[in-house]
């Protein structure tokens, strides 16, 4: 590119330049007509166009200069036009052409037609100041009709406003050059009217029809839609022109109901909210534009009222019915079922919405429910009032919140039912229950906790789900049940009092927990009947066994292990099962004896027992004698003790004054003092 044609691009660039400043000039008074002003728009294009295109068609290298024109000294043409006629002559036209639109003429030299390119450069600057002042400055065009011009449009529109609605919408008043004369914002109250009723005026009803909840618009008005002539007072003169930015933010009609939109239905839905039931529900509550007013999450406590009574608004009263446990619904309502013009913390004639999810549903006059879930077969016995009852549970609420189980605390609820130890539906639920049963019982608050619940686990006025396993029940008037599996063919001889039995066990709880077996070390339990050495329940199931008989014991705590139980072994208050065999029995001594002789007692029993012959039988003499017999079939130690300590207890029965032997006076035979022959 040489000199000339980068003098051309300067001179294209800044008449494009000059058409931009006026047209941005133009366009910023937005007042005028629009025709008026594509008449201004038109103009600099036209002129900078044409200085662009006698720069295109006539570059300056290409333009011959005056002396080009004429013949040379011979006379004659240049030898390239007498060879192109033609083309000569095309260019002859092209160079009448631009001279007859007034651009440098044909023979103008190189210096002059730059000198008369900037002249135009300039004039062109000088007329875009002038033109975009002039439009400017020039007295307004009054509007024809309103213009909207949204500013901010929501996502979603789900009404928009129409005639006769009613609309609660901000705004700031201007003047178009930005001077503001009323806002809504500086007296923090939103403007409330009837739309399409000549509330307002005219511009401004017919601006706000079709605008939704969130949308912005920037509205201008003519004098003619707003105050005419007369203007209003001081505030507004005679034919202005009004600009309103408005945001609307609440619509509804006189004929509106409570709209209910479900967006969450459970699963499982056994109960709808009827009239006069009783609810538990959380919620948040807004405005229509979204502003939140109160919210029932923010006090971390839900809201318990009666439906349907007149204890909620109208609005809310109609919301709730129909709703299921775990549902959760958003309710809008206008203000004529909210709270109209009384509000305190709510703008008066405002639309409301609450985002509802109800946890708990009931009736004054409900029931405890029962939903058997697993009964065992056969199921020999029920429990009745009375019985102490030993079960697990976990307890919900209503919408599945936990709040307890004994399955945490690794341990079973112990009470008695039917006396008022547990709340009273469970008092209830709880009869009828089989050994090993599965159950859910459903209590409303009336027969569990009440309005004031227990604290932070259980609210007031709820209703409590307990899923339960019954373990085992007994009642304290129980004795021991005893089953006999098998019984030999020959069983003569039974078990009594004072015997030394061995026997198996296997032991278990009524739900089948494992306590104990014999069976797992390899050898019998081995014991003496009526002295005390296992639990009542156990001596009195080994009575009258015979030696390979087989029996199944069922005993109540009272005969077992009682309220404490075993530590880590048999729960407090357990029943417990026993699956008993008996393996060998020694028959025991009478009653009340510990040694028996065989055979006649010897006539010269102390003088046989005094070994050193000095008239005193000391311990190990005593001790001596009593083993001789015994291991000579003379006489028997009573079975299933230690003989030392038997024997032991002998000698001190016979030293009665307690110095450690026994004299000839102080020795007496048993049938001295009994009937029977015994030391």
């Amino acid at each position: 590119m040489n000199v000339n044609e980068a003098y051309s691009t300067v001179v294209v660039c800044v008449c494009w330049s000059c058409v931009g400043d006026v047209v941005y000039l133009v366009s910023s008074c937005d007042y005028r007509p629009t025709v008026w002003r594509f008449h201004v728009y038109i103009s600099a294009v036209r002129y900078c166009a044409c200085v662009i295109r006698g720069t295109q068609i006539l570059p300056f290298n290409s333009i011959p200069d005056r002396d080009q024109g004429k013949k040379t000294r011979t006379g004659s043409r240049r030898p390239e036009e007498s060879e192109q006629s033609g083309e000569k002559r095309k260019r002859k036209r092209a160079i009448t052409t631009v001279t007859s639109h007034g651009y440098p003429p044909y023979f103008l030299s190189v210096k002059e037609r730059r000198v008369k390119m900037n002249q135009c450069v300039h004039g062109m600057i000088y007329l875009a100041v002038l033109v975009a002042f002039a439009a400017c400055d020039a007295p307004p065009v009054p509007l024809d009709d309103i213009v909207i011009e949204k500013t901010f449009v929501p996502e979603q529109c789900v009404r928009a406003v129409k005639v006769g609605d009613y609309v609660r919408y901000h705004y700031n008043g201007m003047f178009p050059d930005g001077k503001k004369f009323d806002s809504s914002y500086d007296r923090s109250s939103t403007y409330n009217v009837y739309v399409g009723k000549k509330q307002l005026i005219e511009g401004m009803d017919r601006a706000l029809v079709g605008m939704c909840v969130n949308e912005r618009r920037l509205v201008k008005i003519p004098p003619q839609l707003a105050y005419g002539k007369e203007g209003y007072g001081d505030v507004i003169p005679s034919d202005a022109i009004l600009h309103f930015d408005v945001l609307l933010l609440d619509v509804w009609n006189p004929d509106d109901v409570v709209q209910m939109k479900t967006y969450y239905t459970p699963e499982n839905c056994s109960r709808k909210v009827e009239v006069s039931d009783y609810v538990r529900y959380h919620y948040n509550g807004t405005l229509l534009d979204g502003t939140l007013f109160d919210s029932s999450h923010t006090r971390m406590r839900t809201y318990d009222t009666y439906v349907g009574i007149g204890w909620l608004i109208a609005g809310m009263d109609q919301g709730l019915l129909g709703m299921c446990v775990g549902e959760k619904r958003i309710i809008t309502m206008p203000p004529s079922l909210g709270y109209g013009s009384n509000g305190s913390d709510i703008p008066q004639q405002a639309s409301l919405v609450f985002d509802v999810v109800l946890l708990d549903l009931h009736n004054p006059k409900d029931g405890v429910s029962i939903i058997n879930q697993d009964i065992p077969q056969p199921c020999h016995r029920k429990s009745v009032a009375g019985d102490f009852i030993r079960y697990h549970y976990n307890g919900s609420l209503l919408d599945g919140t936990f709040f307890d189980s004994s399955y945490s605390r690794n341990r079973t609820y112990d009470t008695y039912v039917g006396k008022g130890y547990v709340i009273g539906g469970m008092d209830e639920g709880l009869i009828g229950v089989c050994i090993g049963e599965k159950r859910r019982i459903i209590i409303p608050p009336h027969l569990g906790y009440g309005e004031e619940g227990t604290g932070t686990k259980i609210p007031g006025s709820a209703v409590l789900v307990f899923d339960i396993h019954i373990i085992d029940f007994h009642n304290p008037s129980d004795t021991v049940v005893i089953t006999t599996n098998y019984k030999p063919v020959v069983c003569e001889t039974l078990a009594k009092k004072g015997d030394f039995v061995k026997y198996h066990y296997n032991a278990s709880l009524m739900d089948g927990s494992f306590i104990d077996s014999t069976y797992n070390y390899g050898k019998t339990y081995n014991i003496v009947l009526g002295a005390n050495q296992v639990v009542p329940g156990m001596e009195e199931g080994l009575k009258e066994m015979c030696v390979g008989e087989r029996r199944h014991l069922v005993i109540p705590p009272h005969l077992g292990y009682g309220e404490r139980g075993v530590d880590g072994e048999v729960p407090a208050s357990a029943v417990l099962i026993f699956d008993i065999e008996m393996i060998e029995m020694e028959a025991g001594l009478p009653d009340g004896y510990m040694f028996i002789w065989n055979e006649d007692v010897s006539a010269d029993l102390f003088t046989e027992m005094d070994a050193d012959k000095d008239l005193q039988v000391l311990a190990s003499e005593f001790s001596d004698y009593i083993l001789r017999q015994v291991n000579e079939g003379k006489g028997r130690l009573a079975p299933g003790f230690d003989a030392y300590r038997i024997i032991e207890n002998m000698f001190s029965n016979q030293d009665r004054n307690g110095d450690g032997k026994i004299t000839e006076d102080e020795f007496k035979l048993k049938a001295d003092e009994t009937t029977h022959d015994e030391l």
